[in-house]
C-alpha cells in the first residue's frame, strides 16, 4: 500500500480532530521512502500549524561542567571511556552558569538550561545550580535544567527555587538502548522523568538520532514518549565525534531526518518538538525546513562540545521562512 499526499493530509486532519490512528497507520509512515518525504511533511506541517500557528520556541543551553563522564553512552565526547579533544573543567561558580542567561534577556530566546555531565549531579552541586537561577530574574526567562539521575529530594529543591522544566533525554527506545548505553538502565532513566513530573516539572525528553536505530525503533521512542506526556522533545541528530565510539558512523541522510521529524509530529501532535544538537551538520541545505516537517522549535548558539548557528542566524532565517518567535 502506497499513500498519497491526500492520505497523509487526511491522517494529519484525524489527528487535528483528536483521534489517535492505529498502530498499523504509523508503521506505514515509519516505512516512508525517500521519494514520499514532502508528502509525510505536509500532514506534519499541517498538524504543526493548528496547534502552535506559525510560533518558534527558541531555546539555548550552558554546558555548566563539562567532560570525564562516568557513563558510556557510546555518541557521547564527555564519556570518560572517549577520547575526543573536548574542554574539561568541573561545575562553573554561579556568575558563570548565570552569565548566558543575562546575555539573552533582551532577546527572542525563551528558556535558558544548564546542562552538566555525568550520572547525576551531587547534593551540594544540585543546590549550586538551582540557587543560581534563583537568583535570575524571573520575568525574563524560563529556566531548565538537565543534571543527570537525581532523587526526589533533589527534584523537589529545584521545583522550590523556581526551575520550570526538567531535561532527560531518553536517547534511543528500550529495545535500541542497551547499543548506546550500559553504565546505566533504561529504567533509570524512566524513573528520572517520573520523579520530575512529580515533583512538578515538566518535562524535556527525547533522543538522539544516527546511533544504529531503525526507522521502526524511531517509531518506538515517539510511542515511549507519548506515554510518558512529556511536554516537550528535543531532537538530535549524530555528529559523529572524533574519539568516540560513533566516529565516522552516522548514516543519516537530509530527507531521513526530515522523516524522523515527521514522525515525531504524527504521534506528537500537540509537544513542542524542538531540532537540536546535529541539524546544521545533518540537514546541509534542507536545515530549513524543520519546521514543514512539523517541529516547532530550534536550540539557538552552541551545544554541549560542538558548534552551533548563533541567534542572530536562526532569527533571520525563521523571519525569511514567514514564522515568528513565540512571545
Amino acid at each position: 500500500m502506497q499513500y498519497s499526499i491526500e492520505s497523509y493530509i487526511d491522517i494529519a486532519k484525524t489527528i487535528i480532530e483528536g483521534q489517535r490512528p492505529g498502530n498499523n497507520v504509523y508503521r506505514h509512515l515509519a516505512l516512508t521512502g525517500d521519494k514520499d518525504v514532502f508528502a509525510l511533511m505536509a500532514g506534519a506541517d499541517l498538524i504543526r500549524d493548528v496547534f502552535f500557528k506559525r510560533e518558534i520556541h527558541l531555546c539555548a543551553i550552558c554546558n555548566g561542567k563539562s567532560g570525564m563522564c562516568s557513563e558510556d553512552c557510546k555518541f557521547c565526547s564527555q564519556s570518560k571511556f572517549h577520547t575526543s579533544d573536548i574542554e574539561i573543567y568541573p561545575l562553573m561558580p554561579n556568575a558563570e552558569l548565570q552569565k548566558g542567561a543575562y546575555e539573552l534577556m533582551d532577546t527572542d530566546v525563551h528558556r535558558y538550561s544548564i546542562v552538566t555531565t555525568g550520572k547525576g549531579l551531587a547534593e551540594n552541586e544540585v543546590r549550586q545550580v538551582a540557587d543560581a537561577l534563583a537568583d535570575l530574574p524571573s520575568k525574563e526567562l524560563s529556566y531548565c535544567v538537565s543534571l543527570g539521575i537525581l532523587d526526589d529530594t533533589d527534584m523537589d529543591y529545584l521545583k522550590d527555587h523556581g526551575i520550570g522544566r526538567y531535561h532527560h533525554n531518553l536517547e534511543t527506545c528500550r529495545s535500541h538502548f542497551d547499543a548506546v548505553c550500559t553504565s546505566h538502565t533504561y529504567d533509570d532513566r524512566i524513573n528520572t522523568i517520573k520523579k520530575a513530573k512529580k515533583a512538578g516539572l515538566s518535562v524535556c525528553s527525547g533522543g538522539i538520532f544516527g546511533v544504529g536505530e531503525s526507522m521502526a525503533q524511531v517509531l518506538e521512542l515517539a510511542f515511549e514518549l507519548r506515554e510518558l506526556q512529556v511536554d516537550a522533545v528535543p531532537i538530535n541528530f549524530l555528529t559523529p565525534i572524533p574519539g568516540t565510539f560513533f566516529e565516522g558512523k552516522n548514516n543519516l541522510t537530509p530527507l531521513t531526518c526530515l522523516k524522523i521529524i515527521s514522525i515525531m509530529r504524527y504521534v506528537l501532535p500537540k509537544t513542542d518538538i524542538i531540532i537540536c544538537g546535529g541539524r546544521i551538520q545533518n540537514l546541509k541545505m534542507l536545515h530549513p525546513l524543520v519546521f514543514q516537517a512539523g517541529a516547532n522549535g530550534i536550540m539557538t548558539g552552541n551545544y554541549l562540545t560542538t558548534k552551533g548557528n548563533q541567534l542572530q542566524e536562526d532569527l533571520e532565517m525563521i523571519h525569511q521562512l514567514g514564522f515568528k518567535s513565540r512571545p
